[in-house]
């Protein structure tokens, strides 16, 4: 059964880094292409974490937010393994693992995450994201639903 969860955070770094490599191949930095009225494709780079939070902390949040993804991630398979039976905890990990696999493989490569989805209205733009970051909070709302539900469980059955 770990096997299935390691593969679904396989399948979230290849369409991650694919989505970012096309991007990276048909935009400069900075770009924009509007796609509706309310998105838009941009080739953004983000040295920082979540809405470029420590972006301009000169370069150290590079190996900092790497060792952290790294850790995470060990965390992750670990209980991955020791949860692999239930089902929607580990489908929320294998999506966060992925997300934060992809994220530090573009930390490593490049220095920065790429990000490229933007959403916006009423002259506000979202913080561009990407593949990743979207498989991380998916997961991490499956997480919160997890624990909701299992509280629910837990309750009515005792």
């Amino acid at each position: 059964m770990l096997k299935r969860w390691l593969l679904l955070a396989a399948v979230v770094i290849v369409l991650d880094q694919t989505s970012k490599a096309a991007i990276i191949s048909h935009f400069v930095y900075g770009e924009a292409l509007a796609v509706t009225s309310f998105f838009n494709l941009v080739l953004a780079h983000n040295t920082g974490a979540a809405f470029s939070f420590l972006s301009d902390a000169g370069g150290l949040q590079r190996w900092l937010f790497s060792i952290i993804a790294i850790v995470a991630s060990v965390w992750i398979v670990w209980l991955l393994r020791k949860h692999q039976s239930e089902k929607l905890f580990s489908f929320a990990l294998a999506f966060i693992l992925g997300g934060a696999l992809g994220n530090l493989i573009d930390r490593i490569a490049y220095g920065y995450v790429v990000d490229f989805l933007d959403f916006h209205g009423a002259g506000y733009h979202f913080a561009a994201f990407n593949v990743a970051d979207a498989a991380i909070t998916c997961g991490a709302a499956l997480l919160i639903w997890d624990g909701i539900q299992g509280k629910r469980h837990a309750t009515t059955t005792g």
